[in-house]
């Protein structure tokens, strides 16, 4: 078996949560991504999950969503007993990723996470694969059948380690054919939507549209479609005419 580099090693994340509240984490999963000394990258065989204590009630709509009930993390320990633990293992990893890594970020502070470098799977996806219909964790799953994917480790699907497993095959392809420092850079910016999102040319590539619809998107109130018109018109010739926010709420656009 090939040596690992401690250098060379990053933890997917996955949360499941009782509500929007900062400490309403009830479960998380990880799964960490390897480079071994060939340079290619592979799945490693840390993975797991542990049940937190949001210190609520889990509603009923949530419960819908992941099946974790108020018994079953009644004995589990709070959210900021063991964030670090996970989140900061004892062998370093060299950044942190999720799949709309945003929704986790609410959760894992740069306290919790020693300050961190992300990587988002779900912006990385849409510069990679653009000519894919959706971009969910399960869609990008089932449209592209990773190799290797283990299809039982993997469900049941909105809980923290299968998702985990799932996000990481995803991040284990597109570290084997970019750079981890262009997933960080793409990770820090907006989200680049492959298609028009809304409207009469909704599904369309971008470049397929009057130059008057997509300045029409400049003044979207998300700012992935802000971030991505902008963009287009700079293909186009165009100067940059829309101050577009660092720091994107990811939608359910694709």
């Amino acid at each position: 078996m090939a040596q690992i580099s401690k250098q060379t090693i990053v933890r997917v994340i996955d949360l499941e949560t009782s509500g929007n509240g900062p400490h309403d984490v009830c479960e998380i999963g990880w799964q960490d991504v390897i480079q071994t000394d060939d340079g290619r990258w592979q799945l490693d065989l840390e993975r797991g999950s542990l049940l937190v204590n949001p210190g609520r009630p889990i509603s009923a709509e949530t419960m819908a969503v992941h099946h974790i009930r108020d018994s079953d993390v009644a004995g589990a320990p709070l959210w900021k007993e063991v964030a670090a633990s996970v989140l900061q293992p004892t062998r370093p990893v060299v950044a942190l990723a999720a799949h709309r890594a945003s929704f986790e970020q609410r959760y894992c502070t740069p306290r919790l996470t020693g300050g961190a470098q992300w990587i988002c799977t779900w912006k990385c996806a849409m510069r990679l694969w653009p000519h894919l219909q959706r971009f969910s964790n399960q869609m990008l799953r089932y449209q592209r059948m990773p190799e290797g994917l283990i299809h039982q480790l993997g469900l049941p699907a909105h809980r923290a380690m299968p998702d985990a497993y799932v996000t990481a095959h995803h991040l284990r392809d597109m570290l084997n054919v970019s750079s981890i420092e262009r997933l960080l850079a793409w990770s820090a910016e907006p989200g680049l939507l492959p298609r028009v999102p809304s409207g009469p040319d909704r599904g369309k590539s971008w470049d397929l549209i009057d130059s008057k619809v997509v300045e029409q998107f400049l003044m979207d109130r998300d700012r992935d479609v802000r971030f991505t018109a902008e963009t287009e018109m700079v293909r186009r010739g165009a100067a940059s005419v829309a101050d577009v926010d660092s720091e994107p709420s990811q939608g359910s656009l694709l």
